[in-house]
């Protein structure tokens, strides 16, 4: 049984394990999956809350023949053969591995499925989850489980050998869509001929397919900006590309985990598409923490003191009524001078004149 392997290419086919992925704010691992994955063939969905709908439809209309199940052994009996991996796409509070997970990953154990999960408390860590695996000769890849120290890299300096110019996607907070933005220019890039790669920091990333990366919140402090300017390196040297989209995690002034100033000056990333709700006026911490958002003019001013330019603003509609948020955008764009754009209703192709643009400045 191969523990947190990383280093190999898993790949196959999958069902994911999701709780009211319509509703509910911990699925949006699950909602990155169905969108798009170059890992694994997704053959549906465990969500009690959904049953007997097409998981596409659900998250954004489009029909993906992704269906939704009761259960694991709902699964089992629809789908033949079994999917060869059980991927948790839920995010309990704490990233913990609940009692009703442990129950699904069991059944999906002894069905023959390795287990993929993302969570900070690892699969991997319960000991009747790994003896499962061993007597069923199946994986347990815990996304999230660090890699040895000695096989960590410093910050070295050697970032100054890469060509291809850099973009952060950063967020005002998090869990605003950062990811799923970095997704659709890359998209939009690659299919009006620019060659863009991706380098993520967070475990969907992997998840999807992500060739170049690290998972950023699982890494010792000190080897961040190490790990980080390794993956740039090693995708600018590998691929050769016109732009490298850097994906950040939760926000510059988060307190509860500031972040994003490692992608400007280890990566030395000098422009940033950021992703904003305007619908959310306190950090998202928790019920009873209230801690005001800061004015997102403010923001593009700090992104400028560290010495990136701010290409675009990309909107979340969190809290927002649909139609309220055109005339949002609208005051936005007159009060900040730069693009902004409602990613999920209109794309990104209005940023790809300014990232054509940045290319050419260097």
């Amino acid at each position: 049984m191969g523990v947190n392997s990383l280093g190999e290419p898993y790949e196959g086919t999958a069902v994911i394990l999701a709780d009211d992925m319509v509703n509910g704010e911990n699925c949006k691992t699950t909602h990155a999956l169905i969108r798009k994955s170059n890992r694994y063939q997704i053959l549906g969905v465990v969500d009690a809350c959904n049953t007997g709908n097409d998981a596409g439809v659900l998250l954004d209309g489009v029909k993906r023949d992704i269906a939704v199940y009761s259960s694991i052994e709902n699964m089992v009996e629809a789908v033949n053969p079994v999917p060869d991996f059980c991927i948790v796409g839920i995010a309990p509070s704490g990233g913990r591995l609940t009692s009703s997970i442990k129950n699904q990953l069991m059944i999906a154990i002894r069905n023959g499925m390795s287990v993929v999960s993302g969570l900070h408390e690892h699969v991997s860590n319960d000991e009747m989850l790994v003896q499962a695996a061993r007597e069923h000769k199946v994986d347990i890849i815990d996304v999230r489980k660090s890699k040895p120290i000695e096989e960590l890299a410093f910050w070295s300096g050697e970032i100054a050998s890469v060509t291809a110019p850099r973009i952060a996607v950063l967020g005002t907070d998090c869990d605003l869509g950062k990811r799923t933005t970095t997704q659709f220019l890359i998209d939009e890039c690659n299919a009006n001929g620019i060659k863009a790669e991706m380098v993520y920091t967070g475990q969907t990333g992997w998840m999807q397919g992500g060739k170049y990366g690290f998972i950023l919140d699982s890494t010792v402090n000190d080897f961040v900006s190490g790990e980080l300017e390794k993956a740039v390196v090693e995708c600018d040297r590998d691929m050769r590309p016109d732009v490298i989209f850097i994906e950040g995690q939760s926000g510059l002034r988060n307190p509860s985990g500031p972040c994003g100033s490692e992608l400007l000056l280890s990566a030395q990333a000098k422009a940033v598409i950021l992703q904003h709700a305007p619908g959310l006026k306190n950090f998202q911490l928790g019920d009873k923490i209230e801690y005001p958002m800061p004015p997102l003019k403010e923001e593009l001013e700090l992104i400028k003191l560290y010495g990136g330019t701010t290409l675009g603003v990309c909107l979340n509609g969190k809290n927002i009524q649909p139609d309220g948020l055109g005339d949002i955008r609208s005051n936005l764009e007159d009060e900040l001078g730069v693009s902004v754009i409602d990613v999920l209703s209109e794309g990104v192709s209005r940023l790809l004149p300014l990232i054509r643009e940045y290319i050419v400045s260097g």
